[in-house]
């Protein structure tokens, strides 16, 4: 017989019930991004917290007691069931036409659990944000804040235009994994959904009145996503570890709904008169997703491991309602990074156990406007910290980043993230010695 007790499944249950509230709630995630007014948004990734220490170098990375989704490959190394959540917050600079602002926001970065399945095999589950949109831009030297019956400001100008869009995809999923002699496979398999509302809105100012029109739409995504993955480990003659990884998604499409309308309104500095010019709901469509290749190598002894992974996106198929929506054909992104442990066995030196990271990253970014490219890159520190028992930690990361450019009158945006995560460990499927 074996023990697996309610207790487990019951904590299960409300991680994954805790991270569908979180992730479809917006209010702390209100950071403005002018680019993720295009394609999917902001894309966003899942990656363990330790991993964004490491410059998110993933791809050939393995640990028997951290759940790395983006190769699912590597959930046979698991040797504890694993409850892991994490948090960012995050603090933006925008730049634009030689002016500055800030904006900023906290959200949750993930909630899974990872399970081993015997000696060979594993397999995870859980839920993620994908991607992020949340803009407020506005084309116009000059504005006017007028706030209008029922408490919402209008911001208006002559000829101004006025972009205001939020919402998102989120990921939940079920993977596994398993392993034959030094190889392993794995895959990921679930359903993205999410929302996006995307405004525009053309404003006319007079010396006595306010005339404008609003178009908007809001659109309901969901649909079945697959990532799949790869892993080599050896053993070489200087008792090092190698390990080779790489990872696949092709191109998916997921389905949408949307309801669109286009509104006038007329202002005299008293009354508001509103009307509906066109209304439409249930429109059907389709949001076709990029492919993604990455291959990533990992060499380590130890106390210490350094990673590198390059990763490939392939963006000519995608498209939002047949719309390309500024989106350029390929991007490239490179990670590396490394960690160490000075001594993880020690027993009377506490920070000799504590796992110190750092990495960077480089990319280019798969918005294109005004035929300019933009790249982003950052750079990372991270540790992890024990306490309890030896296997549950306390993961830390700082990013420090920079993704766009002023050049042609666009908008560059210099970050700082602070990523704060928990990884405990339990036993579940416990053979008992007596019955």
């Amino acid at each position: 017989m074996f023990d697996f007790s309610a207790r487990h499944l019951l904590t299960a249950s409300l991680i994954c019930a805790a991270t569908t509230a979180g992730a479809q709630n917006g209010n702390s995630n209100k950071e403005n991004d002018p680019y993720s007014r295009y394609g999917i948004g902001e894309p966003l990734t899942g990656t363990n917290i330790l991993l964004r220490g490491m410059g998110y170098a993933s791809t050939a990375f393995q640990n028997s007691t951290a759940v790395n989704t983006d190769n699912p490959a590597s959930y046979p190394t698991l040797k504890l069931t694993t409850y892991e959540g994490g948090f960012t917050g995050s603090v933006r600079t925008i730049l634009t036409d030689n002016k500055s602002y800030g904006t900023g926001s906290a959200t949750l970065a993930y909630l899974r659990v990872g399970v081993p399945l015997g000696k060979h095999a594993g397999m995870a589950f859980g839920i993620q944000p994908q991607s992020h949109v949340f803009y407020h831009s506005i084309d116009s030297s000059s504005t006017l804040r007028i706030e209008r019956p029922g408490g919402d400001t209008l911001i208006a100008n002559k000829n101004a235009s006025e972009y205001t869009g939020e919402g998102g995809l989120n990921y939940a999923f079920i993977g596994g994994g398993g392993e034959v002699k030094g190889f392993s496979f794995g895959v990921n398999f679930g359903y993205m959904f999410g929302n996006i509302r995307n405004t525009s809105r053309l404003v006319n100012l007079d010396s006595t009145s306010i005339t404008g029109t609003d178009f908007s739409r809001y659109t309901r995504y969901g649909g079945l996503y697959w990532k799949a993955g790869v892993q080599y480990h050896d053993t070489l003659s200087n008792g090092l570890h190698l390990r080779l990884g790489a990872t696949a998604a092709l191109s998916q499409d997921l389905n949408g709904t949307r309801e669109s309308y286009s509104s006038s309104f007329f202002y005299n500095g008293n009354t508001e008169y509103p009307d509906t010019a066109y209304h439409s709901s249930g429109e059907k469509g389709q949001l076709v997703l990029p492919s993604s290749y990455s291959l990533g190598a990992q060499v380590g002894g130890g106390k210490w491991s350094v990673g590198a992974d390059a990763t490939l996106m392939d963006w000519k198929n995608f498209s939002n309602y047949e719309v390309r929506d500024s989106v350029r054909d390929k991007t490239m992104r490179f990670n590396v990074g490394g960690e160490y442990t000075p001594d993880p066995l020690s027993v009377y030196r506490y920070l000799s156990r504590v796992t110190y990271r750092m990495g960077f990253y480089y990319g280019t970014d798969y918005v294109q406007l005004r035929n300019t490219d933009l790249n982003y890159y950052g750079f990372t520190l991270g540790a992890s910290f024990p306490f309890k028992r030896s296997t549950d930690r306390i993961h830390t990361a700082l990013e420090v980043g920079r993704r766009g450019t002023e050049t042609n009158g666009l908008v560059q945006a210099n970050y700082v993230k602070l990523h704060l995560g928990i990884s405990l460990n339990d036993k579940w499927f416990i053979k008992r010695r007596y019955d």
